[in-house]
């Protein structure tokens, strides 16, 4: 893809986030409505702006990091 379909996506991955924010849903789904928003604008980064995508393995390794901190932060997020 080309870069600036990646900024857009970007531009509109932040802009249902903001719309999420002022819907005022319960806290469970504002958590993890912003937490599943911010890895998919984190994995269109890591793809495409620090080209992990010529690097399948890297990728991976990051997709994989990149879901046990978000599930960490929902865990915590939701028990407090």
């Amino acid at each position: 893809m080309k870069l600036h379909y990646i900024w857009a996506a970007l531009v509109g991955l932040s802009l249902l986030t903001a719309t999420l924010t002022a819907a005022n849903p319960s806290r469970a789904g504002l958590v993890l409505g912003v937490l599943v928003l911010a890895g998919l604008k984190s994995r269109l980064i890591l793809r495409h702006y620090l080209d992990l995508s010529q690097s399948p393995v890297w990728a991976r390794g990051f997709d994989l990091v990149l879901a046990f901190v978000l599930m960490a932060f929902a865990g915590l997020a939701l028990a407090a």
